[in-house]
């Protein structure tokens, strides 16, 4: 199972998946230059949401369709440091689902 971390450090943020560098993946969408943060709404923070979303379910359609919601329910409440395993992701990724379907 795959987990994910974040950290600010002296020498900026890192993230990373399994400790490898969490790829951006803006080939696919990008939402901003800048790199990750989190702890606010903005766009750094829904590309993070995006590339979590998008490493873990491999489905551009739904990371496309679920960055906002995620960013706002999940990396804009992230402290400076955060975990997040891949049944936390699932969890997450339903119950914005069933939010949006209303």
């Amino acid at each position: 199972m795959k987990t994910y971390i974040g950290d600010r450090t002296i020498d900026g943020v890192v993230v990373e998946v399994n400790g490898q560098d969490l790829p951006s993946h803006t080939d696919i969408k990008q939402f901003t230059n800048a790199a990750y943060e989190w702890g606010y709404e903005g766009l750094a923070a829904t590309q993070l949401a995006f590339a979590m979303l998008y490493d873990h379910s491999g489905d551009a359609s739904l990371s496309i369709r679920l960055a906002k919601p995620f960013m706002q329910e999940v990396t804009a409440n992230f402290g400076n440091e955060w975990e997040m395993t891949g049944a936390d992701m699932d969890a997450a990724i339903a119950r914005i689902d069933s939010v949006l379907a209303g």
